[in-house]
């Protein structure tokens, strides 16, 4: 694993009962297929998702970061469970299901990934859960993951040839020796390393003049926020709301108000915060709602790597600005603010670093790096395109994916933002105890878009 993939890992270690999965849950149109049926059409896409059959191991002492390993006992009816929702099988039922899948840590004695098949949906629909580890993908990574599994016409493609035997499981003692045979050869990999980039100082200069810029705007923005009932101690249980858009409200609202897409949404998901703020009977605040803001740096053509890059931004959202056509040009100014420090790149410059040191120095720093100081942020905030072509499980079209992102540490609400086709849809992630209300930040946040395409619509030409 990258040092970043493993702080995933090791941060759901530090949290009792706390599950660091991620999820998407994809909506069908027609009747589910029957378990049989759907296991023998996951079978045949295996051999394009090795990951789906290793499990992680761990080095004694943190010597080495975890690996993935071939599991020897694989066996596909595991991971593979059936749900059905109670009648009358709306938003609220699957919500409700959603919340109880996602509280539950995965057994780490086999592959990290759970598909719950999920019938009863009303208008004659059914729904795949698909719940991943955070530490073997991100939001990018994982998305791709329907490219692979589903198919891009309602025929099933042909399934591809499958071979595979699991490698003989490691030994700890080799996993140990391995380890520390890597510790020994490090400094030998620092000076290749440094050998590489020495080769373009000019790079090596704007890289480090842009990581510094970053890491003195990450530093003012760890400053801690003002108090709200929206952090504080979480339990191991979850709840979920969501709610929908569509790509077309703000593609008008760009054009009338400019922005980019993902400024148009953040203000909008500023918009549920406060009215969720209001209904508590609280304060909308400007420093009350600080977010965590995910970005990807992923190359083009990475997207079916199975890891974790990403970098952040951390954005005070303007919960204070009640206007929502003054809360975009505000969210507007202070991400542009934010690309302009360099915040990401400072953090692509740690974890960069970081993979070339011993793994026991950078364990805890990139544990850090996973979970950051939680009395500076108060919420995490990813968007996420989708596939912008439609797909198909078995002959059934995909209506809709529906995600969502876990939350920890002190981080009581998450939300999360998933683009398919025409669709957008809002995933709010609450603990079960503290925020029960998530329901009110799902709607809060689609009326926000609401606002926002009411208000261009006098500014239109």
């Amino acid at each position: 694993m990258t040092p970043l993939d493993a702080a995933f890992l090791q941060a759901e270690d530090s949290e009792e009962g706390v599950s660091l999965a991620i999820a998407s849950v994809a909506v069908f149109d027609g009747p589910a297929p029957a378990q049989a049926e759907f296991a023998a059409m996951l079978a045949t896409r295996l051999p394009l998702v090795p990951r789906y059959r290793q499990k992680v191991r761990t080095i004694p002492l943190d010597l080495g970061p975890p690996v993935w390993v071939d599991d020897p006992h694989f066996d596909l009816r595991f991971h593979l469970r059936r749900a059905a929702l109670p009648a009358p099988g709306g938003d609220a039922e699957l919500a409700a299901l959603i919340g109880r899948v996602m509280s539950a840590r995965m057994d780490r004695s086999r592959p990290l990934w759970e598909y719950w098949l999920v019938e009863g949906l009303a208008e004659e629909r059914w729904a795949l859960i698909a719940k991943v580890h955070h530490c073997m993908v991100d939001g990018v990574s994982g998305t791709d993951l329907y490219h692979v599994v589903l198919d891009a016409e309602p025929e099933p493609r042909p399934a591809p040839p499958d071979t595979w035997r699991p490698a003989p499981e490691p030994s700890t003692a080799a996993l140990t020796a391995s380890a520390l045979l890597a510790l020994a050869l490090n400094p030998v990999t620092q000076l290749q390393a440094a050998a590489s980039t020495l080769l373009h100082p000019r790079r090596l200069a704007r890289g480090a003049r842009d990581a510094l810029r970053g890491a003195v705007a990450l530093s003012t923005a760890l400053l801690p926020v003002h108090a709200t009932s929206l952090s504080g101690p979480l339990s191991a249980h979850r709840v979920f709301a969501f709610s929908r858009g569509t790509v077309a409200d703000v593609r008008t609202v760009r054009r009338a108000a400019g922005g980019t897409f993902n400024d148009v949404v953040l203000a909008a998901v500023s918009g549920g915060f406060r009215a969720l703020l209001l209904s508590r009977g609280e304060e909308p605040d400007a420093r009350a709602v600080r977010s965590l803001v995910p970005v990807n740096v992923r190359a083009p053509g990475q997207e079916g790597i199975r890891d974790n890059r990403v970098s952040l931004l951390l954005a005070d959202l303007p919960v204070d600005v009640a206007d929502p056509l003054e809360r975009l040009a505000t969210v507007r100014a202070r991400l542009d603010e934010l690309k302009d420090d360099r915040e990401a790149e400072a953090v692509v410059t740690l974890t960069a670093i970081a993979a070339l040191e011993p793994f026991p120095l950078v364990a805890g720093p990139m544990r850090w790096v996973a979970t950051l100081p939680q009395r500076s942020i108060v919420t995490v905030t990813t968007n996420v395109p989708g596939p912008r072509a439609p797909l198909y499980a078995l002959g059934r079209p995909l209506v809709e994916i529906i995600p969502y992102v876990p939350i920890a540490s002190t981080v009581r609400v998450g939300v999360s933002i998933f683009t398919y086709l025409d669709r957008i849809t809002f995933g709010v992630t609450g603990d079960h105890d503290a925020a029960p209300d998530v329901d009110v930040l799902a709607r809060g946040i689609a009326d926000g878009l609401t606002e926002l395409v009411a208000a261009t619509a006098g500014t239109r030409q």
